[in-house]
């Protein structure tokens, strides 16, 4: 498995927690969207690592398209 699976055409929304880390998944498998489950294990793919510096919402890349992973850049519109 070396393709990106498109896991959504929207961002997903999620609350983070300032301190808090977050693995965001790369290859689009995960069935915990946003987030790794290991669903890339035997693949080229590996989570981004990301840790909240404040506790906000944020729009974390569904499409596994973006030029600023982990956020969405509006790249599913293309």
């Amino acid at each position: 498995m070396t393709q990106v699976h498109r896991a959504s055409d929207l961002p997903f929304v999620v609350d983070v927690v300032a301190g808090q880390s977050y693995f965001w998944c790369r290859c689009g498998r995960s069935n915990k969207q946003p987030f790794c489950d290991g669903s890339h294990k035997g693949s080229d793919f590996s989570p981004l690592a990301f840790v909240a510096k404040k506790s906000e919402k944020l729009f974390f890349c569904g499409c596994k398209a973006t030029l600023k992973p982990p956020f969405c850049d509006g790249s599913h519109n293309r």
